[in-house]
């Protein structure tokens, strides 16, 4: 069992940078499984950022060059970094544990003026 908590979210107006962490306990066998998504309200949940095999990251296109995802192995933690951000941007962001299929609570992160 993994249990992964979110924080960071909060509200920013456009053009402005948020920071999310994650922090995974319990049976973490790599934050390289560690993944984030974000559902907009009345939409689907979509993949936003991942580590894939040998460290590499990968991107929804409409975040990549603005968000950027990491991890801190010592602490279980993973991070996004999400920068110039739009109001489209606007959702719960959720960290996902592929290995284990486990899911955070989520984070609201508004952006608007």
């Amino acid at each position: 069992q993994v249990q992964l908590v979110e924080s960071g979210g909060g509200w920013v107006q456009p053009g402005g940078s948020l920071r999310l962490s994650c922090a995974a306990s319990g049976n973490i066998i790599s934050i390289n499984t560690m993944r984030w998504y974000r559902q907009a309200s009345g939409k689907q949940r979509e993949l936003v950022a991942r580590f894939t095999s040998g460290g590499i990251t990968n991107y929804a296109d409409s975040v990549k060059g603005r968000f950027t995802i990491s991890g801190d192995n010592a602490k279980n933690t993973v991070y996004l970094q999400m920068n110039a951000l739009k109001p489209e941007d606007t959702a719960i962001y959720y960290c996902y544990d592929a290995y284990t299929a486990s899911w955070g609570q989520g984070t609201q992160v508004t952006v608007s003026s």
